[in-house]
């Protein structure tokens, strides 16, 4: 944002630059050696949180004690020049010894200006938002390089990240609390800031790994917005897709078969058969449940999506075989009616509790088959490659000559 006040009656004028946007997770600094005219001209923007190094002069321009600003290269050295000669005939009066070094110095700030020797810049701004421009987009800039930092603790305080009384930890005492194995992470709950998907209001979403027994490990992720009370829970695959998708059908009979733990992922469809009741992977997302909780899920959704077919003017066929549908799931979760409930999984990362583990259920029945190329398709396995790869080669880019 560009602010800008003039004074009509004094003639002061201030113009400055704000950013946008908000602090960036990494400090940055900018190191740009100047060699020839278009290294001057070079665009920078810089926040007031900036400061600015030039080693050759021995100059620093440390944080807040300039305004954000857009300028060049060139214009850096022009504001210190001009800054500098200010006050220069009164000094030269009063004080004539601090006067002279000032002249000797603004005399190295013209050979800067002027190109006849080359120096270093550089930019760093713990709030990470700055730039120097890239003469050539298209190409590795040969003469700048981008570095990104982790801020410490007195530049939170400067950005007001962190309060002023906040003290340093011992090192000592951080690595203590640091994770050792995989297993202290399962042992914690993992609290990171998103935004309502509802409202918008800053949340915190909370996760934490589990393992399933006889199957694998998984994510289980948990929002609550205190704002407008918005609710979510999700269960993500804590690994790869698995070699082959897999089929499970379980057949609800008996009390027990409706507490059977479920994990269904995001890429899993669901299927009654009987009820001739069928829904895509994306239809319900990734949850950790249980049979019972699932159909009814199921029935739940199937409700809110048909309110349409529900009104007074719909369609009396329609109403009347979705209410039928819907009758014969909570006859289902009732007991009343033996059904098949499918679990399809391209990925293979879905799961149905056996009862006899680890020997063989009689009313679970698990089918491994090969992916199609249309599944593979929608999993993204077609564009990966995942052998014959190595490392990254250097991008080498000859000099080139600058005409001016």
């Amino acid at each position: 944002m560009l602010v800008s006040f003039e004074c009509e009656h004094c003639g002061l004028r201030n113009n400055e630059l704000q950013s946008g946007e908000p602090v960036q997770e990494f400090g940055t600094e900018i190191v740009l050696r100047v060699k020839d005219p278009r290294d001057l001209n070079r665009q920078l923007i810089k926040s007031e949180y900036a400061s600015i190094e030039i080693p050759e002069l021995e100059l620093v321009i440390p944080h807040k004690s300039q305004p954000g600003e857009i300028t060049t290269v060139e214009g850096v050295l022009q504001h210190v020049k001009n800054g500098l000669e200010q006050d220069q005939d009164r000094r030269r009066e009063q004080e004539r010894e601090t006067a002279e070094q000032i002249d000797k110095f603004i005399g190295r700030l013209d050979k800067l200006i002027n190109l006849e020797e080359p120096f270093t810049l550089k930019l760093n701004d713990p709030s990470g938002n700055c730039y120097i421009e890239n003469p050539d987009p298209l190409h590795v800039d040969p003469h700048c390089i981008t570095s990104h930092y982790y801020r410490k603790l007195d530049e939170n305080k400067l950005l007001g990240l962190a309060s002023d009384d906040t003290i340093e930890e011992n090192p000592a005492d951080v690595a203590e609390r640091e994770w050792k194995s995989y297993e202290d992470v399962k042992n914690e709950i993992l609290h990171f800031p998103a935004a309502c998907s509802e409202c918008g209001a800053p949340t915190d979403t909370l996760m934490k790994p589990t393992d399933i027994p006889y199957f694998q490990t998984v994510i289980v992720m948990s929002t609550n917005c205190d704002r407008c009370g918005y609710k979510n829970n999700e269960v993500k695959s804590g690994g790869s897709f698995q070699d082959h998708g897999c089929k499970l059908s379980i057949k609800i009979e008996e009390p027990i078969d409706l507490s059977r733990d479920i994990l269904k992922s995001d890429t899993c469809s669901v299927a009654l058969p009987e009820l001739d009741i069928e829904s895509g992977g994306g239809a319900l997302a990734g949850r950790f449940t249980t049979v019972e909780g699932l159909l009814t899920a199921t029935r739940d959704q199937l409700k809110e999506q048909s309110q349409i077919f529900m009104g007074d003017s719909a369609d009396g066929s329609t109403k009347n075989r979705i209410e039928e549908v819907l009758n014969q799931i909570d006859e289902v979760v009732a007991l009343k009616r033996k059904c098949t409930l499918v679990l399809d999984d391209p990925a293979g990362n879905s799961y149905i509790q056996s009862l006899t583990a680890p020997m063989d259920d009689p009313r679970l029945t698990k089918e491994f088959y090969t992916r199609s190329y249309e599944q593979n398709d929608e999993l993204g396995i077609n564009d990966m490659k995942v052998e014959n790869y190595g490392p990254l080669g250097e991008i080498e880019e000859e000099d080139e000559e600058v005409n001016i």
